[in-house]
């Protein structure tokens, strides 16, 4: 493979996206500062193939990166190879209005060839070519110029491992037939509705304190006013206000200025500064959220009780199981609250459709109605019907089996908070 020196200039950069656009797949990963400011400072470009790979400086001067983003966002003949790349495309949209299309991403291609939920680029890189990633450069701060050499190698390998290992992961999902099984997740990365800074749904990627609709409505105004402020001073948005602050504002509004510094959260200069003023005439305005904007119901069935709680952790037992033995990421297949649901007697889910109803969907329904059980065969836990168990199984002592689903759920929730991080933006 090739690889060129850092590119600075448009022309330069031009003839590398000619080049890239008569190849099958380019690899994409970005290096960007988001401590400080409201949008992510894009510092470098790493973009490559099979043949070859550059690095590319968006602060040089002079330098127009249209001719790559039109690549990426245009050329519908291209396949887009990220790993992770959430914040990526977030950068790309940013830039463009547009998200790159088509697009693959190997962490989540991952989910569906091996058990692993969110793995790292450098497990990933050991994994499939047994090389070890230097992780010296890490902590680089990208925009600070000159590079070194050791830095843009390290940025560069981004791309460039990954242009190996994703035909070897297209090679298993092509063999496994599981292709298809990613294409709601792939479609879903590239959903541009995912980028939008809209003030309007701002107040969204909060948790929502119930469904009052007064509550509600003072956290859509707030949640604006929050992203108006940021932007205006270009700093990260938790910079004026933490998630949860805005939200106990929002469920508890203070009667009067000086009660802001009250509020945990909020400094004491907020009792007298201009910014609370501004804070105090949002909640004195804010109307509640009409009745079309509302959050809908989460979906429940009836209350799970002590015996429905059972089902539920057993549910997660059998998920367990049956990825180990497909080989899937547990994640790819439900989650828990959908579980829960089906626990209820909820049969509308995700889980129960296409692929997922195939492969696991129909075995949680059996389970469910008592058609499911679980044996040890050879000293490992399976599941089997009832009507297959042969003389030789051995039957699972109803405390192991809750031993293990107790373990399954704690696993899961877990799980649930690492997701919750990685998609925080």
């Amino acid at each position: 493979m090739q690889i060129h020196p850092l590119i600075t200039d448009t022309d330069t950069l031009t003839a590398l996206c000619e080049r890239l656009a008569k190849g099958d797949f380019v690899c994409v990963d970005t290096e960007f500062m988001r401590e400080n400011t409201y949008y992510p400072l894009l510092c470098l470009v790493q973009i490559g193939n099979e043949e070859e790979a550059a690095a590319v400086d968006p602060l040089a001067d002079g330098i127009d990166l249209s001719p790559m983003l039109e690549l990426l966002t245009d050329n519908e003949d291209i396949l887009k190879i990220f790993h992770a790349g959430g914040q990526d495309v977030e950068i790309i949209y940013n830039l463009t209005g547009k998200t790159p299309h088509p697009i693959f991403d190997t962490q989540i291609a991952m989910m569906a060839v091996s058990q692993s939920e969110q793995i790292g680029y450098a497990n990933l890189v050991e994994s499939w070519l047994n090389k070890t990633i230097d992780k010296g450069a890490r902590f680089t701060d990208w925009s600070r110029r000159p590079l070194t050499d050791r830095q843009i190698e390290y940025a560069i390998g981004d791309v460039t491992y990954l242009a190996k290992i994703f035909p070897m992961i297209l090679n298993k999902l092509i063999k496994t037939d599981r292709g298809s099984w990613l294409n709601a997740e792939m479609e879903k990365l590239a959903d541009p509705s995912n980028y939008a800074n809209d003030l309007e749904i701002a107040w969204r990627r909060i948790r929502s304190p119930g469904r009052n609709p007064q509550v509600l409505g003072r956290l859509k105004a707030l949640a604006a006013w929050r992203e108006t402020e940021a932007q205006d001073k270009d700093i990260p948005r938790g910079r004026i206000i933490r998630d949860e602050t805005l939200a106990d504002l929002a469920s508890h509004p203070p009667k009067k200025q000086a009660d802001l510094a009250k509020v945990r959260g909020l400094s004491n200069a907020w009792k007298e500064n201009e910014i609370g003023r501004r804070l105090m005439r949002i909640l004195r305005d804010a109307e509640p959220l009409p009745a079309n904007e509302m959050p809908a119901k989460s979906k429940r069935g009836a209350p799970l009780g002590k015996e429905g709680a059972l089902v539920a952790d057993l549910l997660k037992l059998l998920l367990k199981v049956r990825s180990r033995e497909i080989d899937v990421a547990s994640r790819l297949l439900t989650k828990s609250d959908e579980l829960e649901a089906l626990a209820a007697g909820l049969r509308d889910l995700k889980v129960l459709e296409g692929w997922r109803y195939d492969v696991f969907g129909k075995e949680a329904v059996d389970l469910v109605e008592g058609k499911l059980a679980f044996a040890v065969e050879k000293g490992r836990l399976k599941m089997t019907h009832i009507d297959d168990v042969k003389p030789g199984d051995t039957p699972v002592h109803a405390e192991a089996v809750l031993e293990d689903a107790t373990e399954a759920a704690a696993e899961d929730a877990a799980e649930d908070s690492a997701e919750d991080a990685a998609e925080t933006k």
